[in-house]
């Protein structure tokens, strides 16, 4: 009915951190070389990504389906006040399980490009600029 509220509200607060980050990071005072690895931001979009294309999936199928109409309330389930209650629950079961269950999986990715990033060959910078 609506579970895909809960992803979109997730991918709401990542997206508005995603920025705070972005912003942060292009004002952050640079030491010589660059940070190696994977910043932040780029990790948090790629969290974002996946929470946005499920969700427009999700409401895309939900669409299909007629759960959602393009006239208020939009949501079909709050047209009869006996179905608020399992959209609810459905909306605290499924649609947590859900984000919950896409950022588990998001940290299995930034774990293992966290690794394969660590595990690259070390490169001097002085040995990229002609070996001076």
């Amino acid at each position: 009915m609506a579970c895909f509220l809960v992803p979109m509200g997730e991918a709401i607060v990542t997206s508005v951190v995603q920025r705070v980050v972005q912003n942060k990071e292009a004002n952050a005072p640079r030491g010589g070389a660059t940070e190696p690895g994977l910043t932040w931001s780029r990790k948090l979009g790629w969290l974002n990504r996946l929470l946005w294309g499920g969700t427009a999936l999700l409401a895309f199928e939900h669409l299909w389906h007629g759960e959602i109409v393009p006239w208020p309330p939009f949501l079909t389930a709050m047209e009869n006040p006996a179905d608020v209650a399992p959209m609810l629950h459905e909306i605290a079961t499924i649609g947590t399980g859900m984000a919950v269950f896409v950022t588990i999986i998001w940290l299995l990715i930034v774990t293992i490009a966290d690794q394969k990033v660590r595990a690259l060959p070390k490169v001097r910078v002085d040995s990229v600029a002609g070996g001076r």
